[in-house]
């Protein structure tokens, strides 16, 4: 490798060098902190430069990695002028509260809070009472650590001034009886919450008009969240007493988001129907409306409601511009359909488990005056290529999400090839083939971000060829090829002469894909300056030609942005641990979870992630060489023989 003298590099770090301080201090202050870590290891006087901007920042957000604290604490110093702060705490308890914590706070986001206790939250009251949002992500999750309803209390009250309140944690833990008591300390400026867990019950308590009635020092009680225009809750029955009780107590409610997940059948007290459909909107200020009952523990639908119900809401719900149900079994096309001509605005749609949905509900969609732009039919499994041909009519769709709709063929392909502006096509499950992708290559596949293909069996390693061959710059960035039984390690080294930046390639459950595919890929080159590969995240869950070998590829400096890596862990789980060892900030999965961020995260930035070069911004954190780690991994590989990984 040449060194930088030889390439007129240091020529340049030097002139860099000369330039005045105030310069290169203004610079610095437009980027992010990934960013300035980035320019603070070429040179010691941008280093300097960036530790002194430290102290003055308004901004801090850290999220792609877990520093320790002991790494964290020097990347903020007392700092009067920080009022954001956004970090993964996953590596850090009640211990890093001094410094995380700062009086200038405005907004507040700390996700992966398992090992901390209540404290955080009491503290938070105590310390920031300028904050104006607040997000917590899995507080106390750990065994052994707990919060007291008292630090809900001191949260509330310190922090006077909240606007935007998400806690993504279990809040059922709190005492009941007290739980809507320390509500009433909330501030009156708060619009926006969204939790991570409530029982039904409390939140009927919790917005009941008569709450304090029977509290003698305070006869008449103001209306509990007077100002809420979003709510967000996970729940465990969406009930009727609920809708009632949401719709009457929050009156400029515009925004109203409501999953559950029961660990049994509900009875009808403790369901959804009909009745409770009629109550949504009564003031008709909602234009977002969200009503899903999951399957995470239990096949349940919302079998108390039919098209009639939906006949009824829609009456109040010709604002809506946003519609998501899932698990309405009993719902024909006629109440989908009544929706869809009932809210003219309507721009965004999303159905999932529509037992019952048909090509009949699009069949007329070009005679309204809908502009969609964003459609989800996850599981809608009737669905045929004529409703994707009259789909297509929205011309200006940007998202469309056809997972498990396994009906779905070369047509739908050829319907969707005419959609100029679409960014993301989820097609999971799909009887599609590798000629039918052809018709994705005019106009659609130059404008892709995200494309999934995952368990479409027809699909062989002339998929690559039918999308990328002959392509120029592409904006792909995320692409999966999970559970392709035919894609092989010749598919990758095809993917990898494309040379397209990936940052995402899942390739979980393909029994073809081997060691070949990881040196491929490892080897790619992006573009002339840029080496390496730019995955940051790679599965590689249960691929069948996986050996100890695809390990000495997976370490540093091959994928030097990698940050969520998939592999099978159990037969090797030596290496799979001196792997984690030697690269800190690598989140190494091996149980067959999926890869990705907090599944708490609700926020609306889908594939908007911030993708900065994270190799010299570990070079920041660790301050240190630590490639003799790998010597870990290198033992492992001697004293393993070659078993499937």
């Amino acid at each position: 490798m040449e060194s930088k003298a030889e390439t007129g590099e240091g020529e340049e770090a030097a002139s860099l060098d000369a330039l005045p301080w105030a310069v290169v201090a203004t610079i610095m202050t437009k980027l992010d902190i990934a960013s300035i870590c980035s320019l603070a290891s070429t040179s010691s006087a941008f280093r300097s430069c960036g530790r002194h901007l430290l102290s003055f920042l308004p901004s801090f957000q850290l999220v792609d990695i877990a520093p320790s604290g002991d790494l964290l604490r020097p990347l903020l110093p007392p700092n009067p002028y920080l009022t954001a702060l956004k970090l993964d705490c996953a590596r850090l308890d009640d211990s890093a509260i001094g410094f995380l914590l700062k009086p200038s706070l405005h907004d507040l986001s700390l996700h992966n809070c398992a090992d901390f206790s209540g404290r955080l939250l009491s503290e938070i009251g105590t310390r920031c009472a300028d904050l104006r949002s607040l997000y917590l992500g899995s507080v106390a999750e750990k065994r052994g650590r707990a919060i007291h309803i008292s630090d809900l209390e001191e949260l509330l009250t310190g922090c006077s001034h909240l606007e935007d309140l998400i806690l993504m944690f279990d809040v059922s833990l709190f005492l009941r009886h007290n739980f809507a008591r320390v509500w009433a300390s909330a501030s009156e400026k708060l619009t926006s919450l969204e939790i991570g867990y409530i029982s039904s019950v409390t939140v009927t308590e919790l917005l009941s008009p008569n709450l304090g009635a029977h509290l003698p020092s305070n006869p008449v009680q103001p209306s509990i969240l007077p100002s809420i225009q979003k709510l967000c809750l996970n729940v465990d029955y969406i009930t009727d007493a609920m809708i009632g009780t949401i719709s009457k107590g929050l009156v400029l409610l515009n925004h109203l988001d409501l999953q559950d997940a029961p660990l049994i059948e509900p009875r009808i007290t403790f369901d959804l129907t009909n009745a409770g459909l009629q109550q949504i909107n009564q003031l008709g200020r909602l234009k977002h409306l969200s009503l899903v009952r999951s399957q995470e523990y239990l096949s349940t639908y919302f079998r108390r409601v039919n098209d009639l119900g939906l006949l009824l809401m829609a009456d109040k719900c010709e604002k809506l511009e946003s519609i998501c149900l899932g698990g309405f079994c009993r719902v024909t096309d006629t109440g989908f359909k009544t929706i869809l001509h009932s809210c003219s605005r309507l721009y965004k749609l999303k159905v999932t488990h529509g037992t019952h949905l048909t090509d009949l509900v699009f069949h007329d969609i070009s005679a309204t005056s809908l502009t969609l732009t964003h459609v989800s039919l996850r599981r809608c499994n009737l669905l045929t290529n004529y409703a994707v041909l009259s789909l297509a009519s929205n011309k200006e769709l940007k998202v469309l999400d056809l997972r498990d709709c396994r009906s779905l063929g070369d047509e739908a392909l050829q319907a969707i090839g005419t959609l100029p502006r679409l960014k993301i096509l989820l097609l999971d499950g799909s009887d599609i083939t590798d000629a039918g992708l052809l018709y994705l290559r005019p106009s659609v596949i130059s404008s892709l971000y995200a494309l999934s293909l995952r368990g479409c069996k027809r699909l062989t390693d002339k998929c690559i060829t039918a999308l990328f061959n002959g392509c120029c710059v592409l904006e792909l960035r995320e692409l999966d090829l999970s559970n392709l039984p035919n894609l092989s390690d010749n598919g990758v080294l095809l993917l990898a002469k494309s040379r397209i930046p990936f940052f995402e390639l899942r390739m979980r459950q393909c029994p073809l894909i081997g060691d070949t595919a990881v040196m491929a890929l490892a080897s790619m080159l992006v573009d002339e300056a840029r080496h390496g590969s730019s995955l940051r995240l790679l599965d590689l869950y249960n691929c069948g030609g996986i050996t100890p070998l695809a390990f000495r590829w997976l370490k540093k400096p091959y994928f030097p942005r990698l940050k969520w890596l998939g592999v099978t862990g159990n037969v090797n789980r030596d290496m799979v641990d001196a792997l984690a060892r030697s690269r800190p900030f690598l989140h190494v999965a091996c149980l067959g979870e999926e890869l990705g961020a907090d599944p708490y995260d609700t926020s609306d930035g889908l594939y908007t992630h911030d993708y900065d070069d994270m190799d010299e911004l570990e070079q920041w954190l660790l301050a240190e060489d630590i490639d003799n780690d790998y010597e870990e991994v290198g033992d492992a590989e001697n004293n393993d023989e070659m078993v499937v990984v």
